[in-house]
């Protein structure tokens, strides 16, 4: 990896950590399905310029179904569901528990889409999952005001992240990433509109939450977006995993400095147990084979 993508990987992992941090102090006061139609709505926008030559509009609107359903399973649904764990949850938790993405991705890409799985992945997956009980295992009420609801809602956004992504795989792979990028976000607006509209506040909405919605929108999805298929471009796809690992710890650092977040050893545990079982999983620490004896 060069310098350059060394520094995007960074400014990368720093937008999709500060985006928990948008959604903590937005959530609350837009709600949450309102707050992630303007995320994807100004997104959209921003992004509309990429669909701009080279036949891409024909190809969004060839290609509107699938790319609909990347939209609703890859930001619709997962956004509103983080963003409704953030109205309970701290932003370094919520973030805690989105690093499993990768655990759903092999799970149900062996299970949906005939993807092979090695027997490292299930060692990893065991570990991973462990990690996460450490987390929340103190925090699983499920009743009235307890985490135990918010923190379903994280795991079922991941669950949405491993679907989308070998969703797309399998059915969009061959599109180049403007369209992927621009396209989904337009689609996952649509599907928004009318329910974000419907569930607008009613109360006024302070100055704080409005400027954590457009940065959320701005840098965390546009600006965000456009690194992260650069840095797919220049640094291939196992160098970009890595920003899995890097999201949390920055989400963690911001929402202790910004929030007064508390970091405990429960939670450090826990982060260790998950992100070594993601490595595990994902194939970026290789465990050694047993040699065969000829």
């Amino acid at each position: 990896m060069s310098a350059s993508d060394a520094l995007r990987l960074v400014l990368l992992s720093t937008l999709w950590g500060m985006s928990f941090i948008f959604m903590r102090v937005a959530a609350p006061e837009f709600g949450p399905t309102t707050l992630i139609l303007l995320r994807m709505g100004i997104g959209a926008l921003v992004l509309a310029p990429l669909l701009l030559g080279a036949g891409r509009l024909r190809m969004l609107w060839e290609h509107k179904g699938p790319l609909a359903v990347l939209g609703l399973t890859s930001q619709a649904l997962p956004f509103c569901l983080l963003a409704l764990a953030t109205t309970q949850l701290e932003a370094g938790f919520t973030s805690l528990i989105n690093a499993t993405t990768p655990l759903f991705t092999a799970l149900l890409g062996m299970a949906l889409f005939a993807t092979p799985i090695q027997k490292q992945q299930y060692l990893g997956l065991a570990v991973a999952f462990s990690g996460v009980y450490v987390l929340s295992s103190n925090r699983l009420d499920f009743q009235l005001g307890g985490d135990g609801w918010f923190i379903l809602a994280a795991l079922g956004a991941t669950f949405c992240y491993g679907f989308a992504s070998n969703f797309s795989r399998q059915r969009l792979n061959h599109l180049p990433a403007p369209v992927l990028a621009a396209g989904s976000s337009m689609m996952s607006s649509l599907l928004l509109l009318i329910p974000g509209l419907w569930m607008w506040p009613t109360t006024s909405v302070s100055l704080e939450a409005w400027g954590s919605a457009i940065a959320l929108a701005v840098l965390s999805t546009s600006l965000a977006f456009l690194i992260f298929f650069r840095l797919l471009a220049s640094a291939g796809a196992t160098a970009t995993t890595s920003v899995t690992f890097l999201v949390p710890v920055s989400a963690l650092l911001w929402g202790n400095m910004l929030l007064d977040e508390v970091i405990d050893a429960r939670i450090l545990t826990g982060m260790g147990i998950t992100l070594l079982g993601t490595a595990i999983a994902t194939r970026l620490i290789r465990l050694p084979t047993r040699q065969k004896v000829a």
